[in-house]
């Protein structure tokens, strides 16, 4: 079995998780989980820059400041959740069905794309890609990181004036 499939496969299992299941932390935990499949197919496509800032914003930092949030604030009661699960339920109990319908039409279709890639660059190793040729991203990478962090210890800090 293809090993692309297999993780599509999970990240489609992750992210169907991550917006059916009621508690907040496991959807943060399954957006996490979820981006970390997309960090993995895009490895396997040969693009490690976008998997490095995939997995370092998107797995780490945001998934980081879910977290946090989420431990900021206050429960709902258990007859809320319950009211809250039964809703949900109500307004998407096709979603799953739609994902597995939409699996089967597309493994009976053979769709044959032609798309021709520009050349790639000379320089394939990363390290050297990003410390010399594309410094800025390095630099937006380094400031959202730093915003991320300061704003964590910020939240933390009035929460605990409170």
């Amino acid at each position: 079995m293809n090993i692309d499939i297999v993780v599509l496969f999970l990240m489609a299992l992750s992210a169907l998780w991550t917006v059916m299941t009621r508690s907040l932390l496991r959807s943060a935990i399954g957006l996490a989980l979820t981006s970390a499949m997309l960090t993995i197919l895009m490895f396997r496509l040969h693009a490690p820059l976008a998997a490095v800032f995939e997995l370092s914003v998107c797995s780490g930092l945001i998934s980081v400041v879910f977290i946090a949030t989420i431990s900021l604030t206050q429960p709902m009661s258990q007859e809320k959740v319950l009211q809250h699960m039964k809703d949900r339920l109500e307004r998407f109990w096709y979603l799953p069905i739609l994902l597995i319908l939409t699996g089967i039409v597309l493994s009976f279709l053979n769709l044959k794309f032609n798309l021709i890639l520009p050349a790639p660059e000379i320089e394939k190793d990363p390290r050297i890609v990003l410390w010399n040729q594309r410094p800025l991203d390095l630099l937006g990478q380094i400031i959202m990181l730093l915003t991320g962090a300061f704003g964590i210890v910020i939240l933390f800090r009035e929460a605990k004036k409170k």
